[in-house]
């Protein structure tokens, strides 16, 4: 039987498990994939700890899948699929599935896979390449503006900073001292985190990102003499806009996938992944990124 990481209850590191599972059937409009790669998120273990998105609503089934973007091969569509196929490598968020052998895709969230791009890349983007994408957008700063990405060496940050460099955007990087080649390799100034950071930005900010939230949005928020121009994915809704500000609008689409994967193909745009791991070693893979050691992207591979 096909195998999964799941979590069976809510809690810490000692409520996932490997388990066999059926392999699912896809109902109209979704597409079974054989995965061939799983990113990881921070989103991925605060959902084991019963966090729930903006908008999520409803109990969860347990045993519950780890996992919100993957890529992979259709093996089986449902009725009423258009333009996919069985034997079309795509990528995108999972309906049921994530770290596992399996995933069932809705045929309205996800994209083909262009043969340039790898599926370890591809497993980046539905979520922290998408994200950082949108956040961007959102504020639609001009060219030559700043933005200032806090959380700049994580895996939505490091996209965030080149998408606005190849927008024509100044970028400047709030993360680790011991990140600050890495940010810079990126293009972005580099600014330690640590009390009192705020002191260190160079110049003017136009535009904040913010991927941490707590006390680093609140200090962010006091560089901006616009507040409109202050986006978060770190806070809920109601933290950032006692500040002016609001949370990242994300636009889940098959053209935002694809608009996301032709930075990946250009040039543009590097996820980092910087570290795999095999199916077997999911838990480790979620271990690196929760204990907050990741640099750049983890992704998860699984053999085809």
């Amino acid at each position: 039987m096909p195998k999964a990481y799941v979590f069976t209850r809510y809690g810490g590191p000692e409520a996932e498990a490997f388990v066999d599972v059926d392999r699912p059937s896809p109902g109209a409009g979704q597409v079974l994939v054989a995965v061939r790669a799983a990113g990881v998120n921070p989103v991925d273990w605060k959902q084991r700890t019963g966090y729930r998105r903006p908008g999520e609503s409803g109990g969860r089934d347990f045993p519950a899948y780890f996992g919100n973007e993957v890529s992979g091969v259709i093996v089986e569509a449902g009725e009423g699929v258009e333009g996919f196929a069985v034997g079309d490598p795509v990528f995108g968020p999972p309906v049921v599935g994530g770290y596992s052998e399996y995933a069932l895709l809705s045929v309205d969230l996800i994209a083909h896979k262009p043969a340039a791009l790898s599926f370890t890349d591809a497993a980046t983007l539905p979520v922290a390449g998408a994200t950082a994408y949108d956040g961007i957008r959102q504020l639609d700063l001009p060219a030559g503006a700043t933005v200032l990405v806090t959380g700049a060496g994580g895996g939505v940050g490091v996209a965030a900073v080149q998408i606005a460099r190849a927008l024509g955007l100044r970028a400047v990087g709030v993360a680790s001292a011991a990140k600050k080649d890495f940010v810079e390799s990126l293009g972005a100034q580099h600014v330690a985190s640590g009390p009192g950071w705020t002191v260190r930005v160079p110049g003017r900010v136009d535009g904040v990102y913010d991927l941490v939230g707590g006390d680093v949005l609140e200090a962010a928020a006091t560089l901006l003499t616009d507040r409109t121009k202050l986006i978060t994915a770190g806070a809920p809704a109601e933290v950032v806009e006692k500040l002016g500000g609001a949370r990242v609008a994300r636009v889940r689409t098959s053209d935002r996938l694809a608009a996301v994967a032709d930075l990946v193909v250009s040039g543009d745009l590097d996820p980092h992944v910087t570290r795999t791991f095999p199916l077997e070693r999911a838990g480790e893979a979620l271990r690196t990124v929760e204990e907050g050691h990741a640099r750049g992207k983890i992704v998860i591979e699984v053999a085809g």
